[in-house]
């Protein structure tokens, strides 16, 4: 297992938005668990709600794929079909608004640990580069790129999506395109590494690519990992990152003390290697 831990690179601001966000996704969590299962499948996205504009308002029978393990000796995986009840009630108006609500919702404790983990590493130093408001528009619109990726893949899915992962996507697209040389902190195993940011997002992004495009058969009549709003969240944020490099290279580093100071000057090398 390769999980990362933290990065090397310091920023010069506090990132208001990037613990305000992640505020916000533990607040909604608290409330997501109080409020019960109606609540969080009400206010996900539902891609049949969203391209048919309608709120499905009651429980409703859903087909499931999964794979099964036939119990040999040498496994063989086998895809079977059942039917579960999907709790449904109503949701915001219009029912569009859930592209927005699923953004902080998560499917457990460990759902949300994750991708806060992430959101908190990586976040600081794109919101640095971008801003406060710039850095909470990218972060919804890589967010809502990657909803869409994964809802038009399969727009008549019963299946509700939900969860940050998308958004972050996009933030850590930006973070490589930004920072590949960054030396960020991994968890290998039982060992801590340091590796660069190019290898360990790069290997990352490419895994839920190749994952999504393999995924396309089945998206919306399983459960699971949406690798296709990952790619999607991913690809959007390294598009802003290419298409703002020229800005980045300009102003370095937001204005610290009244004025933008040499990054070399600050930290002894140059963070941006381009």
């Amino acid at each position: 297992m390769v999980m990362p831990l933290g990065d090397r690179e310091p920023v010069l601001i506090t990132p208001v938005a990037t613990y305000t966000l992640i505020a916000l996704n533990v607040i909604l969590f608290v409330i997501q668990v109080q409020r019960g299962e109606v609540f969080t499948t009400s206010y996900a996205a539902t891609p049949y709600e969203i391209t048919h504009n309608v709120d499905i308002v009651r429980p409703i029978p859903v087909p499931i794929t999964a794979g099964i393990d036939d119990g040999r000796v040498l496994p063989r995986l086998e895809r079977v079909t059942r039917v579960e009840l999907i709790p449904q009630g109503p949701g915001p108006s219009p029912i569009w608004l859930t592209l927005l609500t699923s953004m902080f919702l998560h499917g457990g404790f460990m759902h949300l640990a994750g991708n806060m983990l992430y959101l908190w590493i990586f976040g600081d130093n794109v919101e640095e580069v971008l801003g406060h408001v710039r850095f909470v528009l990218v972060y919804l619109g890589c967010g809502l790129v990657a909803s869409l990726t994964q809802i038009l893949a399969n727009p008549d899915s019963l299946i509700p999506t939900l969860g940050a992962s998308g958004a972050i996507a996009g933030v850590m697209g930006a973070y490589l395109v930004w920072f590949p040389l960054n030396r960020v902190r991994v968890l290998f195993g039982y060992m801590i590494l340091e590796v660069p940011a190019i290898l360990t997002l790069g290997l990352w992004v490419l895994l839920q690519i190749f994952s999504g495009i393999g995924s396309l058969g089945t998206v919306g009549t399983t459960g699971g990992v949406a690798y296709l709003a990952h790619a999607g969240g991913a690809l959007c944020g390294i598009a802003v990152g290419l298409s703002m490099r020229d800005y980045v290279r300009r102003t370095r580093r937001p204005y610290w003390q009244g004025r933008i100071p040499d990054p070399y000057e600050v930290y002894g090398r140059r963070p941006y290697p381009f």
